[in-house]
């Protein structure tokens, strides 16, 4: 197969390519990836001389680019996009940029080339806040956060293309994803990179908002699984193995750690912030999909990874525009003494 993946230098991305050339050693897969702040070419350095493998620097946004593409390649796996809430709080221009007309773009472009398939990956923040029970696909969207609200937009105009074209679009929604190489500034690495430095972690509110938990690699085998044997015009959950309060993640990751939780600091809950989510993932399963790592075993090992990946991470957390964005956040946050 002859694959177009966007984002692929971003932490779902990257951990996507690197199983599908390690699943399908015939794969060709171009990576459309412009390097933003969080898209990390080290996140796949090893396949730099890999002939399977090319990374094309450029904006989803340029059509030109995205045409030279999109005409050498007979499916997508569409990943690129701004994806954290607390920056969309901030400003929410780039969310609607990348997110909402990038995949215009996309979609005209792998519709003129005709492209045999096109998998939109998207997220469960789309349903907004579930008191109980399951998100189902069919369920009315209700986004809470810009974030959530560009990626819901997204989702209808990929749908309203098979609607109206017939062109075989798929989109799938997951929950909250763990795992290496994934950008220091979401909760899991920040949390351990933190603890391993011995700095404190915010925590919002009460801490009882309820996440349901995915290993990223599950999720690249999800997505495996939905590019091949997927139904266009289907949306797909993408669910993990663990729901459960973030107080209380944090507490479980902290103890692995061997560290205190003195650590946590409360700080106000943030603008918005969605109570729980849970997906219901039957329609997945009926194509042959389970998530394989258990999660106190895919956490150890996420915990190893950073662990041992110190130069990975550092890096990020020492650099201009890291230490920029969270001063921002401070300020909005009130908590200027905060270490990180």
């Amino acid at each position: 197969m002859k694959l177009l993946v966007t984002g692929g230098l971003g932490f779902i991305g990257s951990n996507f390519i690197r199983h599908m050339l390690s699943a399908h050693p015939d794969c060709q897969i171009t990576n459309l990836d412009k390097q933003t702040y969080a898209g990390n070419p080290e996140n796949l350095k090893e396949f730099k001389k890999n002939s399977h493998y090319t990374w094309v620097k450029a904006d989803i946004l340029d059509r030109k680019k995205v045409d030279a593409c999109m005409s050498r390649v007979e499916a997508v796996v569409h990943f690129a996009a701004e994806t954290h809430v607390d920056r969309s709080i901030l400003d929410s221009g780039d969310f609607i940029r990348t997110n909402v007309l990038g995949t215009q773009v996309l979609l005209e472009s792998a519709k003129a080339s005709g492209v045999k398939r096109f998998v939109h990956v998207s997220t469960d923040e789309v349903y907004g806040s579930k008191e109980t029970g399951d998100s189902r696909e069919e369920d009315v969207l209700l986004p809470n956060s810009p974030y959530a609200s560009s990626k819901a937009a997204s989702d209808l105009l990929a749908r309203s293309y098979f609607v109206t074209y017939g062109f075989p679009v798929i989109v799938t929604r997951s929950s909250n994803n763990f795992g290496p190489y994934q950008y220091p500034e979401k909760a899991i690495p920040l949390l351990i990179t933190n603890a391993l430095e011995d700095k404190s972690f915010p925590l919002y509110g009460d801490g009882l908002q309820v996440r349901d938990w995915l290993y990223v690699l599950d999720h690249a085998k999800a997505l495996d699984t939905v590019l091949e044997r997927g139904v266009p015009g289907e949306i797909y959950n993408i669910g993990g193995t663990r729901s459960c309060a973030n107080v209380d993640l944090v507490k479980n990751i902290l103890n692995l750690m061997n560290k205190s939780e003195s650590l946590i600091q409360r700080i106000p809950d943030r603008p918005g912030h969605d109570r729980r989510y849970a997906l219901n993932c039957d329609r997945l399963r009926a194509l042959g999909w389970k998530p394989r790592a258990s999660f106190e075993d895919a956490l150890r090992q996420t915990i190893g990874w950073y662990k041992q990946n110190k130069p990975w991470w550092s890096k990020i957390k020492s650099g201009r525009e890291y230490r920029t964005y969270y001063k921002k956040q401070y300020v909005r946050e009130g908590r200027l003494a905060v270490r990180h």
